[in-house]
């Protein structure tokens, strides 16, 4: 009888170690009593990922288990903040946005947040806002201490456009909706990935369901979605090659968004905002073979992994990380599977096409 791989028991502590690592980083923010602890967690978070995927956990794991710790985080963060602010009675609730909403994070990430609160009327929800803004401005600066860039497109929680009444933000939502210009396109790619993260989390559910439903009696808006996703093509040469300008890719605008972009348009009655969730979303629907379906989220995945290991790797050299890719610095392995993961981009594009009968 043949005993067991020492590789893969040596395998299962590595993973046992960062699992416990991270559950009990999740309680240290739960418990962190100032800001400047929690400024201390962040670099702590961002070493776990990283290990993750020295330790080959996959890329679409170790998204989910950073963006778990940064919503610890920014949880703890929200609760420190309220103390020192006279926050009105009415309930609210935190939401995430972008990546963060769809539980997508990379090390390369600055703050898409906003928040929603109850109010009877125009008039309440007017003399409400202050109250909140002055709470979020707090928060959004002290996730800007623990190395979450401040958004430089104003979208967080602490900017007026950002702190809206529940009526509102269903009024905001059916205005990108029934006039798509390219702004409410913007909006539609950040906003409509939206996620309770602390708070009323009914709210969110209600704002849910309101844009599911505005957006199924939307085909102008759909179409104009669908077209946008398809300004970018995935960088793809000759047969085995790349098509890399100056040598380089940006893995987020021409390799990760269009998976994100074309699920998002396809599954946007999904109730999750996850990219994974809304591509299964339309298998269970039967809009998409299952097959089709597992093959764009293992391109994904493998997509997501190479982004994260390429990030890691400026990180452990002292570099700031980014989204530049220069494939020929990868190793075989790794190109083969990204051309892959590029071409299976394609096809979902392709599928996009054909859905909404787009030329090209």
């Amino acid at each position: 009888m043949s005993s067991a791989s020492p590789h893969g028991v040596a395998a299962l502590a590595v993973h046992d170690s960062w699992v416990e690592r991270a559950e009990t980083l999740a309680r240290r923010c739960a418990s962190a009593r100032d800001v400047g602890t929690l400024a201390l967690l962040a670099p702590e978070i961002r070493a776990v990922a990283a290990e993750m995927i020295e330790s080959d956990a996959g890329g679409g794991l170790a998204a989910r288990v950073l963006s778990a710790l940064n919503d610890a985080l920014t949880v703890r963060a929200i609760d420190l903040a309220a103390p020192r602010h006279r926050l009105p009675s009415a309930a609210w609730c935190w939401l995430a946005l972008g990546s963060e909403g769809r539980g997508e994070q990379t090390f390369v990430t600055d703050q898409d947040n906003g928040i929603v609160f109850a109010a009877a009327d125009a008039a309440e929800a007017r003399a409400l806002r202050p109250l909140f803004l002055a709470w979020a401005g707090a928060i959004n600066q002290t996730l800007a201490d623990c190395g979450f860039a401040l958004c430089t497109g104003g979208i967080m929680a602490g900017q007026a456009e950002c702190c809206l009444s529940l009526d509102e933000w269903r009024e905001r939502f059916s205005a990108w909706v029934r006039t798509p210009d390219p702004q409410a396109l913007l909006n539609a790619t950040i906003f409509f990935d939206f996620r309770a993260l602390h708070g009323d989390a009914d709210l969110a559910a209600t704002l849910r369901a309101h844009v599911r439903h505005v957006a199924a009696h939307a085909d102008a808006f759909l179409h104009m979605l669908a077209a946008n996703a398809l300004t970018v093509e995935p960088p793809l040469g000759f047969v085995r090659e790349f098509a890399a300008r100056d040598g380089v890719i940006d893995l987020k605008k021409y390799a990760a968004r269009i998976f994100v972009d074309a699920a998002r348009v396809l599954g946007l009655d999904c109730p999750v905002p996850g990219t994974v969730a809304r591509l299964r979303h339309l298998a269970a629907a039967g809009a998409v073979a299952t097959a089709e379906v597992e093959a764009a989220v293992g391109a994904f995945h493998h997509l997501q992994r190479v982004r994260l290991a390429w990030q890691q790797r400026a990180l452990a050299a002292g570099i700031a990380p980014t989204n530049q890719l220069v494939p020929r610095e990868l190793n075989d392995f790794d190109r083969r599977v990204l051309l892959e993961a590029l071409k299976q981009a394609r096809l979902l594009q392709q599928k996009l096409k054909t859905t909404y009968r787009l030329e090209g």
